[in-house]
């Protein structure tokens, strides 16, 4: 497989789920040996700044990672990270590489198990960014009430810190007060969530995006999927 694709990917955000995103990706590439795999090059950059915070100045540091990467000779891009896709247009004109998107991702595979209502766990700016994919997809979003967010938020700074015991039944809680406000399909649309979800701890249909994104990576570096079309092309 020595004609695939480069794969660039920004990572940090958090380190635990870019690791988690990389064992994904090793899992689904059908190799015999190693040269069968694809060429991964990764900037794992813990110190991007919180995209969760007011004003945050993420974007100029995510655009050097990608323009550093295309440099380093990445020719496609993923981002483990779903509130860092604020950025995703930034990050494309940095580089002048495409971006196999997460959200989208995400929101499809709602939409492809026929949903209308999509219960997303995920940061503020992660949920309206879901919040356009899914309606331009006529779906609704369903999302947890305000006081129940910033507890999630915290569940998620814990699992950043490395708790990933008493996050287990938190996750698994939220996931259940989405089912229970109507949400037909739960999306972990933070990547921290699915390090301590899957599908056994949800009674609907789950959705975990850093798996899908993986799938599609290995797919486009191989050539089974074409390359996204690049932002503003």
């Amino acid at each position: 497989m020595s004609d695939s694709l480069v794969l660039g990917v920004l990572g940090g955000m958090g380190p635990a789920a870019t690791v988690d995103f990389l064992a994904k990706l090793q899992a689904f590439t059908p190799a015999k040996s190693d040269q069968d795999h694809i060429r991964v090059i990764v900037d794992l950059n813990p110190k991007v700044p919180d995209r969760n915070a007011p004003g945050s100045l993420a974007g100029p540091v995510l655009a050097e990672m990608a323009g550093a990467l295309q440099g380093a000779g990445a020719q496609v891009l993923a981002i483990p990270c779903n509130t860092a896709h604020t950025y995703a247009d930034l990050v494309q004109r940095a580089s002048g590489l495409p971006l196999i998107d997460l959200i989208e991702t995400g929101a499809s595979a709602a939409r492809d198990l026929g949903a209308r209502r999509v219960g997303v766990l995920g940061t503020k700016g992660a949920l309206r960014l879901y919040r356009e994919y899914l309606a331009a997809q006529a779906m609704g979003l369903v999302q947890l009430p305000p006081d129940r967010q910033e507890a999630f938020m915290a569940t998620i700074y814990k699992i950043k810190a490395g708790d990933l015991s008493s996050t287990k039944a938190e996750m698994a809680a939220y996931a259940a007060e989405l089912i229970a406000l109507g949400a037909e399909v739960v999306v972990a649309g933070c990547t921290e969530a699915p390090l301590v979800l899957s599908a056994a701890e949800v009674r609907a249909p789950f959705v975990d995006p850093t798996e899908l994104l993986a799938k599609r990576c290995v797919a486009v570096c191989l050539g089974h999927e074409p390359l996204p079309a690049l932002a503003g092309a």
